[in-house]
């Protein structure tokens, strides 16, 4: 009797994957496993997934280098949610012979996920909170006002428009920059949304600044000692979209000599981020397990859709395709 192609969905953290969608089309087609713990040993990894055909990945937790898909030799296909993963070397996987697809990603989530942040920094919300659940004082800050304060965006696209509309619903000015923006991409998200003169307008006259660029060779670094040395003492940075856009020494010399007020954070180099890291334990950081895209909606999209690639693939027509194999392969 032939053997089912092995699946492997990693780094499902919540055990959310199979509840999040309806996988029984591929039932008595593909052998589907989940790994919840995250694998960084290579071996171990290996030692898990050797065995199979299919992986699929959840954003950026696992890289698929080249030297990790030469360990990997029966893997066919890789299903990763979003349609971008820059963790994935995808001439490695055309060169390889292995189909790359990916999937639908809501910009909402981590659009909520940001005010979140910004709201529970400038209302001391996890402070107040953790005072009273402890039995200790009875409103012990003072929170700050977002009502004619001056919201500044590091990015205007998809995530970053619909930050800017919340924010203005608060009665806030907002400013953006980003490399390539123009006037005209800025006045059609309409009045109080302005173009900042360039990055160091931003950062000197935003209340707090929000991250919202994709990351690249460009972007990388791109907020380092010189903006954050410019941000008002009372301002806050939030980042949830990729840890690489901020030098994370300079971030941290930021924060405990009170270059600013706080930082919102969702996004590291390292995650999970290690016990002993800093950023878990400065009072005046908000640090949240990457949760921007970690909702039900998403959730649904990601695996109903991984579901439907895998569908597509088997029958020998790929959908949402990011790189395919080489002529040959």
């Amino acid at each position: 009797m032939t053997s089912l192609p092995r699946c492997a969905v990693l780094d499902d953290h919540q055990g959310a994957a199979l509840a999040s969608a309806d996988w029984s089309p591929l039932h008595g087609r593909v052998e589907v496993r989940v790994l919840r713990e995250h694998l960084a040993d290579r071996d171990a990894l290996v030692a898990a997934v050797g065995d199979c055909e299919i992986l699929v990945v959840m954003r950026e937790r696992t890289p698929l280098d080249a030297a990790l898909l030469d360990r990997l030799p029966r893997l066919r296909l890789v299903v990763t949610s979003g349609m971008r993963n820059a963790s994935i070397d995808l001439a490695a996987c055309r060169e390889r012979g292995i189909t790359v697809c990916g999937t639908a990603s809501g910009s909402e989530p981590p659009t909520e996920l940001t005010w979140a942040l910004i709201l529970g920094l400038v209302r001391h919300v996890t402070t107040e909170a953790a005072a009273l659940r402890a039995g200790g004082p009875w409103q012990s800050t003072v929170g700050g006002d977002l009502a004619g304060r001056t919201l500044g965006l590091l990015g205007l696209g998809k995530i970053g428009g619909r930050v800017a509309a919340v924010g203005r619903a608060f009665g806030m000015d907002v400013l953006a920059w980003s490399p390539h923006l123009t006037e005209e991409r800025v006045a059609a998200h309409g009045d109080g949304v302005r173009l900042a003169r360039g990055k160091a307008d931003l950062f000197e006259r935003s209340d707090v600044v929000s991250l919202h660029l994709v990351l690249s060779d460009r972007t990388r670094g791109i907020v380092g000692e010189p903006e954050l040395r410019a941000m008002r003492p009372g301002a806050y940075l939030v980042n949830t979209a990729r840890a690489g856009l901020v030098d994370g020494a300079a971030l941290l010399r930021a924060l405990r000599e009170r270059w600013i007020a706080g930082a919102g954070l969702d996004v590291y180099e390292t995650e999970p981020l290690p016990a002993g890291d800093p950023l878990r334990t400065l009072p005046n950081v908000l640090a949240l397990p990457h949760l921007g895209y970690v909702s039900e909606a998403n959730y649904a999209r990601y695996f109903g859709q991984a579901v439907e690639d895998i569908e597509a693939f088997l029958a020998g027509a790929p959908v949402r395709v990011l790189e395919g194999p080489a002529p040959g392969a």
